[in-house]
């Protein structure tokens, strides 16, 4: 992904910026995908009075440039058409777009601006207010953290225009006001959907591949691109036989899995070992780079962080991965407590709409530290149109009549005649990426964050940290880090907090009145559904080990 810093109506003479019209600037680090020889930013339209940065990936831009047949355009870049878009249809064209974005418009016709991110959130994006009256609109917190005087997360699917001087949103689908769908399940229609989303992202020119953890999303996203990469121009490219990613401890789970998936589409297949030791090492750089304490994404950032450095070693710029399908179809454990249809539904909602704080914020930034773009199919606006319109009975997860969670899109890729993957990875059940990287990462993490935080420190959190009160001692260790390098209180108030369970919503946590005694973001808190769910004897244990740990450091006498 590429970084983007703009600054609007700044009076400081000395910014060295890449742009600059009056007193407004703009930045842009590339990291390029598409048109890597002429496509630096801005870009600009014919007579160069509207420019524009750009983060993300356009992946119908041909398509509105046949639209645009009266403009000359100078590049081939995917993200030119927004400048020229603006042009013909003003502020209006935003929901023309299909992709990834996040952008700053400059129109010096009017000196006015206007800024917007995509549908989901799945560019990064903040806003931040300065005290001389500038705006500056960054993809990364640290690029404001210094000179605003408050900033805060761009939302999803709005644009900030100057003139109004206010977020608008401009994607309005049935689903954001939790209307209850009521579309019959159609399984072919779903498949279709799916493949016309991954197909699409297969727009590069540069070396690529997918991360496959050998879940049921992931391997999807694998099995559609194998069969559908012949005659796309990346296989021109780069050939047609598929580079396969995968990351875990050794022994874990997703190790497995992902091998019999890679032996089965036969891809050529990457699999990366770290160790507990290697990942708590790596903490430190993870919370810098992702901008966040959420405990369930740190957990999940640090293998995909040192994942990442080896495959940008490699040569590859850009990965394809499954998040995105678990809040589509209720895919995480703790909707197997469900109490009807229409809370199923309305958690899904909620879940979409908060991906932007979780697993988009992991996907993109634990990434693009290290120079990575990562698209993510499930959560292309089509595709969310047909999986959200589908009536929420088809997905409530029904043990008596064979359906577990997901069972919709697994139905859909149950092709008996030519299988898109084998039935054990077809309907294994669902573990979390930081679960299935091997279950001794989380319980070593928390053996670590017992060494670093006391029993005296938890009895004050709540003093300390008066916002989001770390409930745990993992918790508490990252917010530690964290306030090291983000001490103002506009970047606390970017990170969402509430009981969770299994990654639930605080919501969901009341379907289950066991969850509440152990509120852990972690798949296996999923008690009573998931087959290695945490013992709470053993829990017990650990912490009773905790605790005598710290008393013998202190001196006393253990009796």
């Amino acid at each position: 992904m590429c970084g983007i810093l703009a600054v609007l109506g700044c009076s400081d003479d000395s910014q060295a910026k890449r742009a600059r019209h009056g007193d407004c600037f703009l930045a842009h680090q590339r990291l390029a995908i598409v048109d890597p020889a002429s496509g630096d930013q801005p870009l600009y339209n014919e007579d160069e009075t509207i420019f524009v940065t750009v983060n993300g990936e356009i992946y119908n831009h041909e398509e509105l440039r046949k639209r645009l047949a009266g403009h000359r355009f100078r590049t081939g870049s995917d993200c030119e058409v927004i400048a020229h878009l603006y042009e013909e249809y003003g502020e209006g064209f935003v929901d023309m777009l299909d992709g990834m974005f996040s952008f700053v418009l400059l129109d010096t016709r009017d000196d006015s601006f206007i800024a917007a991110r995509d549908a989901i959130g799945i560019t990064p994006l903040y806003i931040g207010w300065g005290l001389e009256g500038s705006v500056w609109i960054s993809s990364e917190m640290k690029g404001l953290n210094d000179e605003c005087q408050r900033f805060e997360v761009f939302p999803p699917g709005h644009m900030y225009t100057s003139k109004g001087g206010s977020h608008e949103r401009w994607y309005n689908p049935p689903w954001y006001v939790e209307a209850i769908p009521s579309a019959p399940y159609d399984p072919l229609v779903l498949r279709e959907a799916f493949e016309k989303a991954v197909i699409k992202r297969l727009m590069t020119v540069v070396p690529f591949g997918v991360l496959l953890s050998g879940g049921l999303d992931s391997s999807l996203v694998a099995a559609v691109i194998s069969r559908h990469m012949a005659g796309t121009r990346a296989a021109e490219q780069w050939g047609t036989q598929l580079h396969s990613f995968c990351v875990g401890l050794e022994g874990s789970p997703d190790l497995k899995a992902a091998k019999d998936v890679a032996d089965h589409l036969g891809t050529v297949h990457h699999e990366f070992h770290f160790t507990v030791q290697d990942g708590i090492d790596a903490i430190e750089d993870v919370i810098y780079h992702t901008e966040t304490y959420d405990v369930t994404t740190i957990r999940a950032s640090t293998p995909m962080f040192l994942m990442s450095r080896k495959i940008k070693a490699m040569g590859v710029k850009m990965v394809i991965s499954g998040e995105g399908s678990d809040e589509l179809f209720g895919g995480y454990l703790y909707f197997h407590r469900a109490p009807n249809k229409e809370e199923f539904h309305r958690e899904t909602c909620r879940k979409i709409k908060a991906l932007h704080q979780y697993d988009c914020l992991r996907a993109n930034k634990a990434t693009s530290a290290w120079g990575l773009e990562a698209r993510v199919p499930f959560l292309d606006k089509g595709f969310i149109d047909v999986a959200m319109g589908i009536d929420p009975e088809w997905k409530m997860i029904k043990p008596d009549l064979g359906r577990i969670e997901k069972w919709v899109l697994r139905k859909a890729f149950d092709d008996e005649a030519k299988p898109y993957l084998p039935k054990h990875i077809l309907y294994r059940q669902k573990e979390q990426f930081s679960d299935g990287v091997g279950y001794r990462w989380i319980d070593g993490l928390k053996a670590h964050a017992a060494e670093h935080v006391s029993d005296k420190m938890m009895q004050h959190a709540e003093h300390i940290y008066p916002y989001n009160t770390p409930a745990t001692k993992e918790a508490y260790h990252y917010r530690m880090i964290f306030e090291r390098f983000f001490p103002q209180n506009s970047a606390r108030l970017t990170v969402p907090g509430g009981p969770s369970v299994a990654c639930s919503t605080a919501k969901a946590v009341e379907w289950d009145a066991q969850w509440s005694k152990n509120v852990d973001p972690s798949g296996r808190a999923a008690v009573g559904v998931h087959s290695s769910a945490y013992d709470p004897t053993a829990l017990s244990l650990l912490d009773a080990k905790h605790r005598m740990t710290e008393v013998m450091a202190s001196g006393l006498t253990v009796s």
